[in-house]
């Protein structure tokens, strides 16, 4: 296994940090009005806005913790990747960008998230301040 140099260590915590710190802006929003959340998932189609703005609530926890632990971070940054692309198209796709020419330059941000998300899945949370789990039978 190759080691990584410093600033490839350092460059993959501040990368985590940065994940970590995005899902925990976006789960604090939900906790601190999570009527709100349900309103907007409501707005959108979905059923049982409540029960899924609590689901995404407890999701992007886990990806707080994934992030800062490194603990089952390939899964959850996979699942993460999903995720941000799912609601680029939910909230912010084509079927917005008529009524609002903004919905755009929001629905394409979602996907260089979603492909560091990706990236993040590949290379696993690196050497340094990362528990060892994930997978099973891969570490």
């Amino acid at each position: 296994m190759e080691t990584q140099s410093t600033w490839q260590t350092v460059a993959i915590l501040i990368a985590r940090l940065i994940f970590a710190a995005m899902f925990a802006m976006a789960v604090a929003f939900k906790f601190m009005d999570m009527g709100a959340t349900a309103g907007y998932i409501a707005a959108a189609g979905f059923p049982f806005p409540l029960f899924l703005a609590w689901c995404a609530a407890i999701l992007e926890a886990l990806l707080v913790i994934a992030f800062l632990t490194g603990a089952f971070m390939t899964p959850l940054a996979l699942i993460g990747a999903v995720y941000v692309v799912f609601l680029g198209f939910a909230f912010h796709g084509p079927s917005h960008w008529a009524a609002e020419q903004a919905e755009f330059g929001a629905f394409m941000s979602h996907f260089p998230f979603a492909a560091g998300l990706l990236y993040a899945a590949a290379h696993g949370p690196g050497s340094v301040l990362a528990l060892r789990q994930g997978w099973p039978g891969r570490a």
